[in-house]
């Protein structure tokens, strides 16, 4: 082996792995929409309007129809209640706006907020109900943090892997 193939040899190893730690890959990263799309499941508490805490069982769906829109279907349930979350949002850049409902206790309203790396955080009003759902992405899990004011659910905590 002469120096010169060695060098040059060892220039295009290195370039080779600098690249793959790099992420070279010539795709995109995905966004947190593209992260959530599927099925997940998973446990967390709620928290009602009169101090009694509950353990959740929960799943999760997420569907997209386009790279900038996401569905949401959450299905709670504990002992003595339930939760069926629907939402529907739509991205541009950072922004995010949309409609949501939830069937158990007669809720609809508006959602606007903002998406990030790994982070959708989220205002959502109706009638006289108000709150936030943040939503935190790390790897194959995800937590999801609902707080709200005028109706009998007071918040939510849940934490859920893929299924």
């Amino acid at each position: 082996m002469n120096a010169s193939w060695a060098r040059a040899g060892g220039r295009g190893f290195v370039l080779a792995v600098l690249m793959m730690t790099a992420g070279f890959s010539g795709a995109r990263a995905e966004t947190p929409f593209q992260t959530l799309v599927g099925t997940w499941g998973g446990s967390g508490q709620i928290r009602l309007d009169n101090g009694k805490t509950e353990a959740l069982k929960c799943r999760a769906f997420y569907t997209q129809k386009e790279t900038a829109a996401l569905g949401i279907a959450l299905r709670c349930a504990s002992a003595s209640n339930k939760i069926e979350l629907r939402a529907n949002l739509n991205q541009s850049g950072s922004q995010v706006e949309g409609s949501w409902e939830e069937r158990t206790f007669n809720a609809t309203g508006t959602v606007t907020g903002k998406v990030s790396s790994g982070r959708i955080n989220l205002a959502i009003t109706g009638g006289t109900f108000s709150g936030s759902m943040n939503v935190a992405i790390t790897g194959a899990r995800h937590s999801v943090s609902i707080e709200t004011n005028g109706i009998g659910l007071r918040a939510v905590n849940i934490s859920l892997s893929r299924s």
